[in-house]
């Protein structure tokens, strides 16, 4: 059966119209990049993704940012200065759990093209963010180098479809026992005045087969539970809009997304690092201001728009959950170990069975 995203079957999630990509990259000068390695016979399938807040310089011009840990079972970077400051100055990557620090291809991009940090500029905070993808990589071969992180930033594209499925940092997820990854989608939210886009990107790699819910339709029991499935896992989410929120706005849309993940099933399990990445680049805060004051505006939060905004959050990353798993195909990777592909022929036939049961 062909891969298709799940609205490609002709089935939406939510009530918000999407981005012309339904996708992080609807979201204006967002940009996403993948570097995939995929050699099976090796054990390595592993890779980078980098999502870039907008066009510029990240670290010369700020974003507004958030994070929000559902379930901290994670080992990340440039949370805690993200949570403290409330911006973000850095591409956001992404990767398995042991190349982490492989991701310092991150720092050499942003002291290349700042050649002031380490010096007058003081430090620079990149933020990353990983899953174990031990399942299927052989993850103690450190196989992801600095300049993988280079390759997945140098090749970010913005305003055109994203890679999903078995791609990039996503190549040996595993999301509810069958081959998970990369996935991505937005929305579009208006009000008089005032539209803009918010879109969510996922690296999927949690869940039990059994807990599997697509569309309110439970999916335990689609086919013999895959002996390599384990629950615990990690989810990694990244929100973006070019809508004004400030931080504290953002923190809250973060929390959101909370509720786009339990839909899908998702219980955050004891050794699942459930974390949310938010950032608007409506407004960009220069690392040197020239004025002591510092003036943006950011969207009331006593009309529809701010909760406008939190359905936004909720129904992308439940999408984009969904589409990791439509577009990723089965995999082996090391040991001869196979992760097999959602069923989507089956899939579909239980929300056709449901739909005609509920029309």
């Amino acid at each position: 059966m062909s891969k298709k995203r799940l609205r490609e079957y002709g089935y939406s999630v939510g009530r918000l119209p999407t981005g012309v990509h339904n996708s992080i990259t609807d979201v204006a000068q967002v940009q996403v990049g993948h570097t995939t390695l995929n050699k099976p016979s090796q054990g390595i399938l592993t890779g980078v993704t980098a999502i870039l807040p907008h066009d510029g310089n990240p670290f010369q011009e700020k974003v507004a940012a958030a994070v929000h840990v559902i379930n901290g079972f994670g080992k990340t970077t440039g949370l805690i200065q993200v949570e403290e400051l409330g911006v973000l100055e850095s591409p956001i990557l992404l990767t398995n759990t042991f190349s982490v620090p492989a991701t310092e291809g991150g720092l050499r991009w942003l002291m290349k093209g700042n050649p002031a940090i380490g010096g007058r500029d003081g430090t620079v905070n990149v933020v990353t963010a990983e899953c174990n993808d031990g399942l299927l990589n052989e993850i103690r071969g450190l196989h992801v180098r600095p300049e993988h992180a280079l390759e997945a930033i140098q090749g970010a594209r913005g305003d055109c479809p994203v890679a999903e499925g078995a791609v990039g940092a996503g190549t040996g997820m595993v999301c509810f026992g069958w081959k998970g990854g990369i996935g991505t989608a937005s929305r579009r939210v208006s009000v008089p005045g005032l539209s803009g886009h918010i879109g969510s990107l996922v690296l999927t790699n949690f869940g039990d087969p059994e807990d599997l819910t697509i569309l309110g339709v439970p999916m335990a029991g689609l086919q013999a539970i895959p002996t390599t499935s384990t629950t615990d896992g990690s989810i990694i989410i990244v929100l973006g809009t070019d809508l004004p929120l400030d931080s504290r706005q953002l923190k809250r849309l973060a929390k959101r997304a909370t509720f786009g993940l339990a839909r899908t099933g998702s219980i955050a399990h004891h050794g699942s690092g459930d974390i949310v990445i938010a950032f608007s680049n409506a407004h960009r805060q220069p690392h040197r201001p020239e004025t002591p004051l510092l003036t943006s505006c950011r969207i009331a939060e006593d009309g529809p728009l701010i909760s406008l905004c939190f359905r936004a959050a909720a129904e992308a990353t439940e999408e984009a959950i969904l589409n990791s798993l439509f577009l990723a195909e089965t995999a082996t990777g090391r040991d001869g170990r196979t992760v097999p592909a959602l069923p989507r022929k089956e899939v579909l036939k239980r929300l056709r069975k449901y739909k005609e049961l509920h029309q």
